[in-house]
C-alpha cells in the first residue's frame, strides 16, 4: 500500500511541476503543412495495435491528457483502418458508431480486450455481439446506427483526417492540426515520468499561440 502511495505522490507531483520548455523537433514536430478543421486534440489508434492497447489499458495516457487539459478542451479518438487486415475497416465503422451513439467509453474496453487479450471479437458478428452487451443497446439500435449516413460520414471522416495528417502509425496525438506529439522524444525513465510528460506536452501544445 505504500508503495502504491508513494507512486500515486510521485505522479501528482510530475503533473504539478510547471511545464518545462518542449522542444520542437524533441517532444513534439510542428506538421510542414497544418490542416484546417481538425479536431482541438485528436488521438489516431487502432484496436489491433500492441502499443495502443498498452497506451489505453496499462498506461491510461488518454485519461491523463484529458484529466491534464482544461474542461472545455475536446479530445477526439479516430480509429485507423491499415492494422487487421480486412477486419480493420469493419472495426473503424463499430467505432463510428460508438461516436454517433455517444458510447465510446463504454466499449473501449471490451473491444481492446476482445481482440487482443482473450481473442474472442474475430468478426462482424463477435464484435456486435460485444459492442451490444458493453454499450446496453439492442441490436436493431446498433444496425440502424450502422447503417445510418451519420456513421458512414463518420467512417469518412476518420479516414481523411488520417490522409489529410499523413498519419505515419499509432498512437499518436495531433493538437489544433499543426502539431504532433513525438512519443520517441518524451521522458521514458518510468511509467509515471512518461504519462506526465505526454500530459504536459499536449497542453503545452493546446495552450501554445
Amino acid at each position: 500500500m505504500k508503495k502504491i502511495m508513494f507512486a500515486l505522490v510521485g505522479l501528482m507531483l510530475a503533473f504539478g511541476a510547471s511545464a518545462a520548455q518542449f522542444d520542437d523537433g524533441k517532444q513534439y514536430v510542428t506538421l510542414p503543412k497544418p490542416v484546417a478543421g481538425e479536431p482541438q486534440v485528436l488521438e489516431f489508434f487502432s484496436f489491433f495495435c500492441p502499443h495502443c492497447y498498452q497506451f489505453e489499458r496499462v498506461y491510461h495516457v488518454s485519461d491523463a491528457v484529458k484529466k491534464n487539459l482544461p474542461a472545455d478542451t475536446k479530445v477526439t479518438k479516430y480509429h485507423v483502418d491499415f492494422l487487421g487486415g480486412d477486419f480493420g475497416p469493419v472495426v473503424t465503422q463499430a467505432w463510428a458508431v460508438a461516436m454517433a451513439l455517444g458510447v465510446e467509453s463504454k466499449v473501449t474496453t471490451t473491444i481492446f480486450d476482445g481482440i487482443q487479450k482473450t481473442q474472442t471479437i474475430t468478426d462482424a458478428a463477435s464484435l456486435k455481439a460485444a459492442f451490444i452487451q458493453a454499450a446496453g443497446i439492442s441490436s436493431e439500435d446498433y444496425d440502424a446506427a450502422w447503417n445510418s449516413f451519420a456513421v458512414k460520414a463518420l467512417v469518412a471522416q476518420q479516414q481523411k483526417a488520417a490522409s489529410d495528417l499523413n498519419l505515419q502509425g499509432v498512437p499518436a496525438i495531433f493538437v489544433n492540426g499543426k502539431y504532433m506529439v513525438n512519443n520517441g522524444g518524451l521522458d521514458t525513465s518510468s511509467m509515471d515520468n512518461f504519462v506526465a510528460d505526454y500530459a504536459n506536452v499536449v497542453k503545452f501544445l493546446v495552450e501554445k499561440k
